[in-house]
């Protein structure tokens, strides 16, 4: 028989995590879907018990998410405008259901070219941190995620945070999805993106766009180009095809390579003019 654990602290799970392979499980929502039909035999980390895991806070020069808050607490959650990209993204992962079982930390450990989280999270310049045994570290998302499934994430080690850094600046933040239909489907392209203005101009620009790439990538040369830029709602007119280089979409059953990049650049332009709309 699988063996299923569910400890009540984050050191007896790290102490299980040291002994032998398991499968770290939170909300589920990846995990059960994709065994439909099979027999469950892997052995069974669930950290969904350890409180120390939920909630977010302000600490100062950052905002700490818990790796087992949901989207549903992200949703609820009293955040700032700097939060309002992650807070789209969360309203439009799948239905209630998930949204009341579904974490962030499986979101990114997933690492799912279309994960909805990650997009947002980069344009939010997060961090996460990661513990063993040993202690704790964190790292920039955009080093965390290697590719399709892929993370840095050793068997030993838990994910335990996300860390949001406090801009400096006044900031805005925004995300949009496009899919074959409205709700409960998986993004064919998504893009986010957070300003800093001061004195009615970009003077920090972060732009990421999702499920066109192994990994969401963000886009560096539309974010030099946005500096100094007025936030009005002509500010999406200032990207280019070219700024969409990082890109490497595929062909698949949703979309051809073609259809992702030119939905994207017109993706990236809306998200940008609805932003600058809002000065």
């Amino acid at each position: 028989m699988p063996a299923y654990l569910r400890p009540i602290n984050q050191s007896e799970a790290l102490a299980a995590l040291a002994q032998g392979k398991l499968t770290v499980l939170a909300g589920g929502t990846d995990y059960y879907p994709s065994r439909v039909g099979q027999a469950l035999s892997d052995d069974i980390l669930d950290i969904s018990a350890i409180d120390g895991l939920r909630g977010i806070g302000d600490e100062g020069s950052h905002w700490r998410i818990g790796a087992t808050s949901t989207w549903s607490d992200i949703i609820a959650a009293e955040l700032p405008p700097l939060f309002d990209g992650l807070k789209a993204a969360a309203r439009e992962i799948g239905g209630v259901q998930i949204q009341n079982a579904g974490t962030l930390a499986g979101n990114l450990c997933n690492a799912s070219p279309a994960a909805d989280g990650v997009p947002p999270l980069l344009a939010l310049d997060a961090r996460v941190e990661i513990a063993d045994t040993a202690g704790s570290t964190s790292v920039a998302l955009a080093d965390f995620i290697l590719g399709n499934r892929k993370t840095l994430l050793r068997r030993d080690q838990l994910l335990t945070a996300i860390l949001v850094p406090k801009p400096a600046h006044s900031v805005r933040s925004h995300f949009a999805k496009l899919g074959a239909r409205k709700y409960l489907v998986v993004s064919i392209v998504m893009v986010a993106a957070t300003l800093e203005v001061e004195a009615g101009r970009v003077c920090a620009a972060r732009v990421a766009v999702g499920a066109a790439s192994a990994v969401a990538q963000r886009l560096p040369l539309l974010e030099a180009a946005l500096i100094g830029q007025p936030c009005d709602a002509s500010l999406g007119q200032h990207a280019r095809p070219e700024h969409l280089s990082p890109l490497a979409p595929i062909d698949d059953v949703r979309a051809s390579w073609e259809y992702r990049m030119d939905a994207g650049f017109s993706l990236v332009r809306r998200v940008l003019s609805e932003l600058g709309a809002r000065a």
